[in-house]
């Protein structure tokens, strides 16, 4: 365990407020696995929380940014979203098929009632703060 810094745009709660109760709760579930996951490789010491395109976003040194959201056009839905470009959402996708609802190459979707798989999510979300370092790694080292 590192003594990790988050440095946290104060837009970003204004975001979780005004989510409806249910998806700011899972969506507060998802930024905690994230700094539990960032906390736990010695690697990163300091996470960045700020909005990208409105949604909270976890941006580490050498990492790949992660994006959390609820939408109100899928109420019933909530996702994690990663660079679609890189290896990611294959390599997860190649992984974790049994486990994980994807969209396309960009998101995890998960549903209201989902009991999430934390410890296999942590692992993806481990290897986006890293991926600059482990991209070239076959299945990006997980």
């Amino acid at each position: 365990m590192n003594n990790l810094q988050v440095t946290t745009n104060p837009e970003v709660e204004l975001v979780f407020k005004n989510y409806p109760k249910l998806a700011r709760e899972k969506i507060s579930m998802l930024r905690e696995l994230i700094l539990e996951a960032a906390e736990e490789l010695e690697e990163i010491a300091t996470l960045e929380e700020t909005l990208k395109w409105g949604e909270p976003s976890y941006l580490a040194k050498k990492g790949s940014t992660i994006r959390i959201d609820w939408k109100e056009k899928s109420p019933d839905q909530y996702a994690m979203y990663f660079q679609c470009t890189s290896r990611l959402i294959p390599t997860f996708k190649f992984l974790y098929s049994q486990t994980f609802t994807f969209d396309g190459s960009r998101a995890i979707i998960f549903q209201m009632e989902d009991k999430i798989p934390k410890e296999a999510l942590k692992n993806c979300i481990k290897a986006a703060l890293t991926y600059h370092k482990i991209k070239h790694l076959p299945t990006l080292g997980i």
